[in-house]
């Protein structure tokens, strides 16, 4: 007869344990067990009497009867000698011990066992030391005979308890530190693009070494921690310096200036050999005026049409008035954006961009707005921007001109500070770093404590350098923002989808993805998160722990578990998928330990992509290498009174402008500008109040 079908794995592997484990086996088993031992024991009684026969003699324990069938059985070969004797006892003691099924017993240690069994041994084994002869005697035989017997019960304990040691160790990775690593990348895959980090990793109690390959950034690279994790010490700075050596152009935003602009700068001395053409090192700051270079982020050259004068207006003003990002396209929103837009315009084709800077912008805005509007009316291609506050001035609607006006005002004159006029109003270089014929690295510093003015200013500063870098053609180049979400930066997720056939590479350090909600906005901080291809991230919590943990996918992990009754213990062994760096674990990662995912490129693909390491600096040598450091040199000796004649001359440019510009036809444009609304429009105001 064929078997039965089983169906389910479950019933199946019942039916089998039923099996082999029914009562006839396991009473056949015991009985073989029990006469293994019995005989081990019956070996070493006649090892006992045959070899302490003269001491059982005068004990008055011996027959002749006795002794007639023990002559026979001690010719055995075993008994040939009292260590062979004794060798054969334990050796069957031991088979016995094999087929011994205790309870498992999780109070049993290990430590308890080896102590009975070396105990038992040095016993039983030892006691071949004591010389033959003084068996013969009443104590030495005794003594010998009690010391064999003991070592013996000492063994059969230690065996017996052997078969009852629970051998799992539930408890010993409380923290599932084991069983959460993964094989990841070793191989070193360096490219005329990668950034190439050294790391250790754990894998199942060995550290082994690693790599970090990063090697497409141009497909976007996010580094993640809260302050102290390590980004920029142990990867910021990597990237700065390898690229380098690589022969980038950089624009690097440098949050706590000189931090990176000190390493920027030096790197750049030791491999400056590497590029075709040798770069320009720049620097942008408002603090230490020695130690900058000017220049104007409206440069006329580069505002081709009015749409750049529409993007460098928001810019500015979203990165005055943050709330503003979550509010775009309410009225009381873009119409300071229009205001600006057109004035930005307006001195754009004004005298071929003459006066076309920012500080020129700040002080045309603070004209009367008769007069103000009387100028702006002679541009033709701002008539659209501008008709609703002439409309609103005419009908003498002054609320809602303040409203629209005076919010873009007042933002705008917190820019007006001599430091920025004179940094603002320069023309050291222009902004397009990756120009074949003129590479540069550009470092542009900021202040904690004056971010929110100065960040307003650099956002408008590499808002214009990415149109000018995002272009066919130029050099491999790539854009650092160190605390990114303290500038603003519109459409940073086109930047990275489309930079990419450019050669621009794009690398954004975040403190946490609540940080960047909050100064972006919810989708927009969503796609940044989403659309980038590499990302560091050191220690992060809450929500940004819980995204990277998900990202980072799930391995196959054991599991194991014990059951403890009155009459059995049971051990299941499972596997199952789960988090490879569960949420918990990034929320305390120590600094320098960072998880991760790379991207690759069809030239060179990377099946481990996912990582968890700690990443190695050398950092005796670097701490040398800052040693050697060169400080960064004075650009030119700065007398407070340059400083404040170029202020001054700022101003006297926008007198001579209105001047110039209503001169002879003043009382005219200003007459025209000032007249009542007609009748009709005075009935369509009451209608509207």
């Amino acid at each position: 007869m064929g078997l039965p079908h089983i169906s389910g794995g479950r019933n199946a592997n019942d039916l089998i344990y039923k099996a082999m484990h029914t009562g006839e086996n396991e009473q056949a088993l015991r009985k073989i067990t029990d006469f293994t031992r019995l005989l081990s024991i019956a070996i070493l009684a006649i090892h006992f009497y045959f070899f302490c026969h003269t001491a059982f003699a005068a004990w008055g324990l011996t027959a002749e009867i006795v002794d007639k069938v023990i002559a026979t059985v001690v010719r055995l070969s075993i008994f040939k000698t009292s260590v062979a004797s004794k060798a054969a006892a334990l050796l069957l003691l031991v088979v016995s011990l094999f087929g011994v099924k205790g309870k498992k017993n999780e109070k049993i240690s290990p430590r308890s066992v080896t102590a009975y069994c070396i105990c038992g041994l040095a016993l039983y084994g030892l006691s071949e030391l004591m010389p033959p002869s003084s068996r013969r005697s009443d104590v030495a035989a005794l003594a010998y005979m009690i010391s064999v017997a003991i070592g013996y019960i000492l063994i059969l304990t230690g065996g017996t308890q052997v078969t009852r040691l629970l051998k799992l160790n539930l408890a010993g990775d409380i923290f599932n530190k084991e069983n959460e690593t993964f094989p990841q990348e070793e191989r070193l895959l360096e490219n005329e693009y990668s950034i190439n980090l050294p790391a250790k990793y754990n894998l199942k109690e060995r550290v082994r070494d690693s790599w970090i390959n990063i090697i497409n950034p141009f497909r976007g690279n996010l580094i993640l921690g809260t302050p102290g994790s390590g980004k920029s010490y142990f990867a910021i700075r990597h990237v700065i310096t390898q690229h380098i050596q690589k022969g980038f152009s950089m624009l690097i935003y440098d949050f706590k200036y000189d931090d990176l602009t000190k390493i920027a700068y030096n790197t750049l001395l030791k491999y400056s050999g590497k590029y075709p053409v040798k770069p320009r090192f720049y620097m942008v700051n408002f603090e230490d005026l020695s130690r900058t270079h000017r220049c104007n982020p409206l440069d006329p050259a580069s505002m081709t049409d009015i749409t750049d004068a529409t993007e460098a207006s928001r810019t500015i003003m979203l990165g005055l008035n943050r709330e503003w990002i979550k509010k775009q396209g309410d009225f009381f929103v873009e119409s300071p954006i229009n205001f600006v837009t057109a004035i930005i315009w307006y001195l754009r084709r004004y005298r071929d961009g003459r006066y076309c800077t920012l500080p020129h912008v700040i002080e045309l805005m603070q004209a009367e707005y008769k007069y103000l509007f009387a100028v702006l009316r002679k541009e033709p291609e701002i008539e659209v921007l501008i008709n609703p506050f002439i409309s609103a001035w005419r009908n003498e609607a002054y609320d809602q001109l303040e409203g629209q006006v005076a919010s873009a005002k007042i933002s705008m004159a917190r820019l007006a500070s001599p430091q920025l006029y004179y940094v603002l109003s320069g023309n050291d270089f222009t902004l397009d770093l990756n120009n074949p014929n003129e590479p540069k690295i550009i470092c542009m510093g900021n202040n904690p404590m004056k971010q929110q003015v100065y960040g307003a200013v650099l956002s408008l500063y590499i808002s214009r350098t990415i149109k000018l870098v995002n272009q066919k053609g130029k050099l491999k180049s790539n854009l650092i923002f160190d605390e990114f979400p303290t500038i603003y930066f519109n459409n940073i997720d086109s930047l990275i989808a489309t930079a990419r056939s450019n050669k621009v590479a794009t690398t954004l350090a975040v403190q946490d993805y609540s940080q960047l909600k909050k100064d972006y906005g919810r989708e927009q901080a969503e796609v940044i998160m989403n659309i980038v291809g590499n990302i560091i991230a050191g220690q992060v919590s809450g929500d940004t722990a819980k995204q990277l943990s998900e990202r980072f996918g799930k391995i196959m992990q054991q599991r194991q578990s014990v059951s403890i009754n009155s009459s059995d213990t049971s051990v299941s062994h499972s596997t199952q998928l789960d988090y490879a760096v569960p949420g918990s674990k990034i929320s305390a990662l120590s600094s320098g330990e960072f998880v991760g995912l790379v991207s690759d490129d069809p030239d060179t693909a990377i099946d481990l992509k996912v990582f968890h390491c700690r990443i190695q600096n050398d950092h005796q040598a670097m701490k040398s290498e800052e040693a050697a450091y060169q400080p960064i040199p004075k650009i030119r000796e700065i007398d407070p009174e340059i400083i404040q004649l170029s202020y001054q001359e700022i101003k006297q440019d926008i007198r001579e402008l209105l001047q110039a510009e209503l001169e002879g036809g003043l009382e005219h444009a200003c007459s025209e500008l000032s007249q009542k609304p007609t009748e009709a429009a005075k009935s369509s105001k009451r209608v509207q109040r």
